[in-house]
Order: structure tokens, then sequence, then C-alpha cells
């Protein structure tokens, strides 16, 4: 006789540079917060986690004992306890009164990262609580859950362009033919903007400030109208509080190295890309997936620039995490794929 409380829950994490979603099985996505960790710097105790967290950056006072920590870094795990201790508050919150049921765990990660990267996420998880931690690549991850028929004898482009890493894969019959990662994306696009405005405007402007403007006005390409924004900050020279207006087209010239970068790695993977399976590309066009490919006009820019249709999914920032639940739902298809700690 099986109880419900006690049966194994399966998890799919997108451990993610900015943000971090839970996939629950049964149950779809449970949990999407910041990838934000407060700890004490003095007792190391955690403080607070995710948006929470979130609430407190560039808002710390000066003589506070709270470190705000981003425990991943471009994709890959950088701080090993604090990301630990992440995972451990979103199973927590997860699972609840059935906190004592080891789950099975499926996070997904940049294809690029090497095998000390891939062991560091598997100790993390397993740490956190997992009976049992898989590990499933983002391309591949968001493919199956962009709904491209990634097991079919056709090639299909995915390019998922996250907060800290730009995966592009092409993928045929259920595995990955050819990729590329390139360590650009969402975090070095708020970056740029900051940089370009302290440069140009002489102002000092948070990461928060950055990625609201980027939101908001931020484009790849700079044709539509000109839109403008207030933007405040802290000025260079006389550090007094200051607000300027900036409009589309600065920001879209602050992020011109950016986009560059990501359309390079687009182009490598083409260039390793086998002859049949290009012509399927050329026919069905290349998928963008992640939160940053939201950027107003990116599918434009990567289409000029590579000669490819490209199209944005339908609900790119949760593509990934998606199919890493697809992905552990069918475990026993996807095992061949998938590393198993």
């Amino acid at each position: 006789m099986r109880f419900p409380l006690f049966a194994t829950k399966r998890l799919g994490i997108d451990l993610g540079t900015s943000n971090s979603l839970v996939w629950s099985q049964g149950q779809g996505i449970v949990l999407s917060e910041p990838s934000v960790v407060a700890v004490d710097s003095v007792t190391g105790r955690v403080v607070a986690v995710g948006t929470q967290a979130y609430e407190m950056l560039g808002r710390a006072g000066l003589r506070s004992n709270v470190i705000l920590a981003k425990p991943l870094r471009e994709g890959v795990v950088a701080d090993y306890l604090v990301a630990q201790s992440m995972l451990g508050y979103f199973l927590d919150k997860v699972l609840s009164y059935s906190r004592f049921v080891r789950p099975e765990v499926m996070v997904c990660v940049p294809s690029g990262i090497t095998q000390v990267e891939r062991r560091a996420v598997l100790e993390a998880t397993l740490a956190a609580g997992a009976k049992t931690a898989y590990l499933i690549e983002s391309p591949l991850a968001a493919a199956i859950g962009a709904k491209l028929p990634v097991e079919a004898a056709c090639g299909s482009m995915i390019v998922d362009i996250g907060g800290g890493s730009t995966g592009a894969a092409v993928v045929s019959l259920g595995g990955i033919v050819a990729t590329t990662t390139a360590k650009v994306g969402g975090n070095k696009m708020d970056e740029a903007i900051a940089s370009y405005v302290r440069r140009v405007h002489n102002l000092i402007i948070g990461e928060r400030m950055a990625e609201e403007v980027k939101i908001k006005i931020g484009a790849a390409t700079t044709t539509g109208s000109k839109k403008t924004i207030d933007v405040k900050g802290r000025d260079a020279v006389f550090g007094l509080p200051k607000t300027i207006v900036v409009d589309s087209l600065e920001v879209t010239e602050a992020l011109g190295s950016v986009l560059l970068a990501i359309i390079n790695c687009v182009k490598n993977v083409l260039e390793q890309t086998p002859p049949e399976l290009a012509s399927d590309i050329i026919d069905r066009g290349i998928v963008l997936t992640g939160g940053a490919a939201q950027l107003k006009n990116l599918d434009r820019l990567i289409s000029a620039s590579c000669g490819v249709s490209a199209y944005v999914s339908e609900d790119p920032a949760r593509c990934a995490v998606y199919g890493t639940g697809v992905a552990l739902e069918n475990i026993d298809s996807w095992k061949r794929v998938v590393q198993v700690r």
C-alpha cells in the first residue's frame, strides 16, 4: 500500500545565474525565484534566499554583516556552500511537510562546463537532500521544452540565452550533434548598459536599474520608434544623486559587443553542422529560448546576420525547466544523455 505523502517526488530545476525555476511532477512549475542568497558574514548563517535576498541587492548598509552572494556565475557553481544552501531552501519550500522524503532531482546545466563543474552541481544537489541527482544539458532541455522533434531524424537548432551564458546547439536523434557555449547573456547586457551610462553620462547605476533599462527600452536593432527612460543613479564626478534621460538608440549601441558575441556563438555551431542537418535548419529555422531571448528584435538580428530565419519560442524563459521535467518523467528514455549520481 503506497501513500502519496511518502511517495518519492521528482523535481526538475533550472539552476540559472539570474533566476532559478523548480518543476514538480504532477504540479508543473512550483517556484520561480532569483538566484541570490543573503549570508551573515559573522556567523555564516543564511539570512534570506531568492526574492527576499534580491530585495536587499544594492541596499545592504556598509556596516551591515549581510553579504549578498550569487552562487552561480556564467552558468556554473562559483560558491559551493552557498549553492547548497540555496538548493536546500528550494527543496524545503517545494516539499514542505513531505521534506523527509528524499526526491529525485534533475538539474539543467550549460553544455560547455567541465567535469569538475558538473560534479560540483551533482554534489551540491545531493548535499541539499536529493536521493538521486541527474544533469541534463540546457540546450537539449530547452529543445525538449520548446517541443522540437528532438528524437526525429532531422536537425533542429536551439539557442538558449540565459543570464550567465548562451548555449547554441543542433539536436537530432535524441542527442546533441554540435554545440558551442559563450559566457555572455542577460547579466553581460546589464553590465554593458551600466558601463555605457557611466562612460557617456558620468552616472553610476546599479544592477537593478540597468536591468530595468534593458527590459523597458532595450532592443537589438535600431528600427522602430525611439523610446526613452529616466535613469537614476549617483553622479560619478560630484557624488550626488542624479537623474538623466537615456534613449533606446543608446541602449542598442551599448549592447553591441554582447550581441556580437551571441551571433558568433550561433555562427560557430552552424559551421560545425553536417550538410544534411544544415539543410533542415534552413527549412525549420533557429529557435531562441531563455530569458534574454526576449530582448526586442534579437530574432531579427540573428536572422539577418546568419541568413537563417529565427524566432522566439513560446514562454522562452521556462522552456529549459519544462524540458527538464519531461526528461525526468521519461528518465528511462533519456538515461543515455544525462549524467547520474
